[in-house]
Protein backbone atom coordinates (compact mmCIF):
# COMPACT_ATOMS: atom_id res chain seq x y z
CA UNK A 1 0.00 0.00 0.00
CA UNK A 2 1.14 3.62 -0.75
CA UNK A 3 2.08 5.37 2.67
CA UNK A 4 -0.95 8.06 2.68
CA UNK A 5 0.71 11.94 3.54
CA UNK A 6 -0.20 14.38 5.80
CA UNK A 7 0.94 18.52 5.54
CA UNK A 8 1.17 19.99 8.91
CA UNK A 9 1.50 23.62 8.50
CA UNK A 10 3.06 25.52 11.74
CA UNK A 11 5.20 22.48 12.22
CA UNK A 12 7.40 23.57 14.48
CA UNK A 13 6.34 24.09 17.80
CA UNK A 14 3.17 23.23 20.34
CA UNK A 15 -0.22 21.94 18.40
CA UNK A 16 1.58 21.56 15.06
CA UNK A 17 4.48 19.45 16.13
CA UNK A 18 2.53 17.06 18.49
CA UNK A 19 -0.39 16.84 15.20
CA UNK A 20 2.77 15.73 13.08
CA UNK A 21 4.23 13.35 15.82
CA UNK A 22 0.63 11.76 16.23
CA UNK A 23 -0.19 11.66 12.50
CA UNK A 24 3.01 9.90 11.90
CA UNK A 25 2.82 7.32 14.58
CA UNK A 26 -0.41 6.82 12.87
CA UNK A 27 1.14 5.58 9.77
CA UNK A 28 1.48 8.74 7.53
CA UNK A 29 4.22 10.41 6.09
CA UNK A 30 4.27 13.86 7.79
CA UNK A 31 5.45 16.83 5.79
CA UNK A 32 6.43 19.29 8.48
CA UNK A 33 6.38 23.11 7.37
CA UNK A 34 7.25 25.75 9.22
CA UNK A 35 9.66 29.23 8.82
CA UNK A 36 12.22 27.40 11.53
CA UNK A 37 14.33 25.08 9.73
CA UNK A 38 16.38 23.84 12.41
CA UNK A 39 13.08 23.11 14.27
CA UNK A 40 11.29 20.89 11.65
CA UNK A 41 14.63 19.01 10.77
CA UNK A 42 14.82 18.43 14.10
CA UNK A 43 11.39 16.83 14.74
CA UNK A 44 11.66 14.88 10.96
CA UNK A 45 14.73 13.82 12.56
CA UNK A 46 13.10 12.44 16.17
CA UNK A 47 10.48 11.06 13.67
CA UNK A 48 12.60 9.02 11.50
CA UNK A 49 14.55 7.62 14.20
CA UNK A 50 11.28 6.49 15.87
CA UNK A 51 10.40 4.33 12.60
CA UNK A 52 8.25 6.99 11.37
CA UNK A 53 8.53 8.75 7.52
CA UNK A 54 8.92 12.28 7.68
CA UNK A 55 10.09 15.19 5.26
CA UNK A 56 11.38 18.69 6.73
CA UNK A 57 10.36 21.97 4.11
CA UNK A 58 10.77 25.79 5.62
CA UNK A 59 7.62 27.46 3.89
CA UNK A 60 6.00 31.01 5.17
CA UNK A 61 1.95 30.50 4.64
CA UNK A 62 1.78 33.84 3.44
CA UNK A 63 4.16 33.67 0.98
CA UNK A 64 2.01 32.36 -2.00
CA UNK A 65 4.91 31.53 -4.98
CA UNK A 66 6.50 29.71 -1.95
CA UNK A 67 3.75 28.11 -0.98
CA UNK A 68 2.99 26.90 -5.08
CA UNK A 69 6.57 26.01 -5.32
CA UNK A 70 5.71 23.77 -2.29
CA UNK A 71 2.77 22.49 -3.51
CA UNK A 72 4.27 21.43 -6.98
CA UNK A 73 7.25 19.60 -5.22
CA UNK A 74 4.79 16.99 -3.47
CA UNK A 75 4.27 13.36 -5.13
CA UNK A 76 0.40 13.44 -3.55
CA UNK A 77 -1.25 15.19 -0.26
CA UNK A 78 -3.93 13.23 1.45
CA UNK A 79 -4.45 15.17 4.67
CA UNK A 80 -3.45 18.76 5.36
CA UNK A 81 -3.82 20.43 8.66
CA UNK A 82 -4.04 24.15 8.57
CA UNK A 83 -2.33 24.91 11.53
CA UNK A 84 -0.02 28.10 11.43
CA UNK A 85 -1.69 30.81 13.26
CA UNK A 86 -0.91 32.78 16.12
CA UNK A 87 -2.52 35.81 18.35
CA UNK A 88 -0.39 39.29 18.61
CA UNK A 89 -1.56 41.60 21.40
CA UNK A 90 -4.36 41.95 23.68
CA UNK A 91 -5.46 45.53 23.24
CA UNK A 92 -8.99 46.98 23.43
CA UNK A 93 -10.51 47.90 19.97
CA UNK A 94 -9.30 51.65 20.48
CA UNK A 95 -5.79 51.45 20.90
CA UNK A 96 -5.07 48.34 18.83
CA UNK A 97 -2.03 47.96 16.45
CA UNK A 98 -3.24 48.03 12.90
CA UNK A 99 0.26 45.82 12.23
CA UNK A 100 -0.85 43.67 14.07
CA UNK A 101 -4.28 43.04 13.13
CA UNK A 102 -3.15 43.03 9.73
CA UNK A 103 -0.24 40.09 10.57
CA UNK A 104 -3.01 37.87 12.49
CA UNK A 105 -5.43 38.12 9.21
CA UNK A 106 -2.26 37.17 7.23
CA UNK A 107 -1.53 34.32 8.95
CA UNK A 108 -4.85 32.67 9.96
CA UNK A 109 -6.78 33.74 7.26
CA UNK A 110 -4.59 34.29 3.95
CA UNK A 111 -1.76 31.66 4.92
CA UNK A 112 -4.79 28.97 5.10
CA UNK A 113 -6.27 29.82 1.78
CA UNK A 114 -2.54 29.74 0.51
CA UNK A 115 -2.14 26.23 1.54
CA UNK A 116 -5.46 25.07 1.44
CA UNK A 117 -5.99 26.27 -2.75
CA UNK A 118 -2.52 25.12 -3.74
CA UNK A 119 -3.22 21.39 -2.26
CA UNK A 120 -6.98 20.97 -3.02
CA UNK A 121 -5.94 19.40 -6.42
CA UNK A 122 -4.13 16.83 -4.86
CA UNK A 123 -6.61 16.21 -2.36
CA UNK A 124 -9.06 15.44 -4.65
CA UNK A 125 -7.01 13.69 -6.95
CA UNK A 126 -6.12 11.38 -3.95
CA UNK A 127 -9.67 10.25 -4.04
CA UNK A 128 -10.13 10.51 0.16
CA UNK A 129 -8.50 13.78 1.12
CA UNK A 130 -9.15 15.88 4.25
CA UNK A 131 -8.36 18.94 5.02
CA UNK A 132 -8.42 20.20 8.66
CA UNK A 133 -8.38 23.47 9.80
CA UNK A 134 -7.60 24.84 13.36
CA UNK A 135 -9.25 27.44 14.40
CA UNK A 136 -10.05 28.58 17.80
CA UNK A 137 -13.26 29.24 20.31
CA UNK A 138 -12.11 33.05 19.22
CA UNK A 139 -13.85 32.24 15.87
CA UNK A 140 -17.33 31.67 17.64
CA UNK A 141 -17.62 34.20 20.52
CA UNK A 142 -15.88 37.48 21.41
CA UNK A 143 -13.82 38.81 24.27
CA UNK A 144 -12.75 41.95 25.38
CA UNK A 145 -9.06 42.75 24.52
CA UNK A 146 -9.47 39.98 21.68
CA UNK A 147 -10.76 41.86 18.81
CA UNK A 148 -7.76 41.06 16.31
CA UNK A 149 -7.18 37.53 16.88
CA UNK A 150 -11.18 37.07 16.66
CA UNK A 151 -11.74 38.61 13.58
CA UNK A 152 -9.14 36.51 12.46
CA UNK A 153 -10.39 33.10 13.78
CA UNK A 154 -13.85 33.74 12.39
CA UNK A 155 -12.46 34.21 9.16
CA UNK A 156 -10.57 30.75 9.40
CA UNK A 157 -13.96 29.51 10.89
CA UNK A 158 -15.98 30.98 7.87
CA UNK A 159 -13.24 29.95 5.77
CA UNK A 160 -14.07 26.41 6.34
CA UNK A 161 -17.41 26.51 6.87
CA UNK A 162 -17.97 27.81 2.78
CA UNK A 163 -15.13 25.19 1.45
CA UNK A 164 -17.34 22.47 2.70
CA UNK A 165 -20.72 23.79 1.06
CA UNK A 166 -18.41 24.64 -1.85
CA UNK A 167 -16.80 21.01 -2.69
CA UNK A 168 -19.76 18.94 -1.04
CA UNK A 169 -19.59 16.00 -3.55
CA UNK A 170 -16.19 15.72 -4.30
CA UNK A 171 -14.25 13.24 -1.89
CA UNK A 172 -12.32 15.97 -0.03
CA UNK A 173 -14.01 16.43 3.70
CA UNK A 174 -13.36 19.80 5.60
CA UNK A 175 -12.60 19.62 9.23
CA UNK A 176 -12.74 22.90 11.74
CA UNK A 177 -10.92 22.15 14.95
CA UNK A 178 -11.50 24.57 17.63
CA UNK A 179 -9.55 24.58 20.68
CA UNK A 180 -10.24 26.83 24.02
CA UNK A 181 -7.44 27.06 26.76
CA UNK A 182 -4.13 25.33 25.62
CA UNK A 183 -1.26 26.21 27.34
CA UNK A 184 1.88 25.80 25.00
CA UNK A 185 5.37 26.76 24.90
CA UNK A 186 4.85 29.36 22.79
CA UNK A 187 0.86 30.96 22.25
CA UNK A 188 0.74 33.20 24.98
CA UNK A 189 4.22 34.44 25.48
CA UNK A 190 4.30 35.32 21.56
CA UNK A 191 0.96 37.23 22.13
CA UNK A 192 2.34 39.20 24.81
CA UNK A 193 5.72 40.27 23.10
CA UNK A 194 7.92 37.95 25.06
CA UNK A 195 6.31 38.80 28.47
CA UNK A 196 6.58 35.67 29.96
CA UNK A 197 5.03 37.01 33.28
CA UNK A 198 2.16 38.66 31.57
CA UNK A 199 1.73 35.12 29.65
CA UNK A 200 1.55 33.08 32.67
CA UNK A 201 -1.52 35.06 34.00
CA UNK A 202 -3.75 33.72 31.47
CA UNK A 203 -3.56 30.36 32.85
CA UNK A 204 -3.37 30.95 36.63
CA UNK A 205 -5.18 29.12 38.97
CA UNK A 206 -6.73 27.18 36.16
CA UNK A 207 -5.83 23.27 37.24
CA UNK A 208 -5.84 21.47 33.94
CA UNK A 209 -5.46 23.46 30.55
CA UNK A 210 -5.17 21.92 27.23
CA UNK A 211 -2.20 20.79 26.36
CA UNK A 212 -1.09 20.42 22.36
CA UNK A 213 -1.22 16.50 23.09
CA UNK A 214 -4.54 16.87 23.44
CA UNK A 215 -5.65 19.02 20.57
CA UNK A 216 -3.16 16.75 18.26
CA UNK A 217 -4.72 13.62 19.53
CA UNK A 218 -8.78 15.12 18.43
CA UNK A 219 -7.21 16.01 14.93
CA UNK A 220 -5.92 12.46 14.34
CA UNK A 221 -9.27 11.20 15.70
CA UNK A 222 -11.27 13.40 13.42
CA UNK A 223 -8.80 12.36 10.15
CA UNK A 224 -9.08 8.73 10.41
CA UNK A 225 -12.67 8.54 11.18
CA UNK A 226 -14.23 6.01 8.26
CA UNK A 227 -13.93 8.29 5.01
CA UNK A 228 -17.71 8.52 5.18
CA UNK A 229 -17.59 10.35 8.15
CA UNK A 230 -17.36 14.36 8.24
CA UNK A 231 -16.11 16.50 11.91
CA UNK A 232 -17.68 19.45 10.69
CA UNK A 233 -16.66 21.21 13.80
CA UNK A 234 -15.34 20.27 17.00
CA UNK A 235 -15.16 22.68 19.90
CA UNK A 236 -12.14 21.44 22.06
CA UNK A 237 -12.12 22.82 25.96
CA UNK A 238 -10.52 22.07 29.60
CA UNK A 239 -13.39 21.23 31.83
CA UNK A 240 -12.50 24.38 33.73
CA UNK A 241 -13.54 26.81 31.16
CA UNK A 242 -16.80 26.79 30.01
CA UNK A 243 -16.58 29.70 27.87
CA UNK A 244 -14.06 31.96 26.47
CA UNK A 245 -14.79 34.56 29.48
CA UNK A 246 -16.07 31.92 32.36
CA UNK A 247 -13.04 30.38 33.38
CA UNK A 248 -13.00 28.54 37.13
CA UNK A 249 -9.80 29.50 38.55
CA UNK A 250 -8.09 27.87 41.73
CA UNK A 251 -6.76 30.98 43.56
Amino acid sequence: MTTRTAVVTGASSGIGAATARHLAAAGYHVVLTARRKERIEALAAELFAAGHRATAHVLDVTDRPAVDSFAASLDRCDVLVNNAGGALGADPVATGRPDDWRLMYEVNVIGTLNVTQALLPALTESGDGTVVVVSSTAGHATYEGGAGYVAAKHGAHVLAETLRLEIVGTPVRVVEIAPGMVRTEEFATTRFRGDTEKAATVYAGVAEPLTAEDIADTITWAVTRPSHVNIDLLVVRPRAQASNTKVHREL
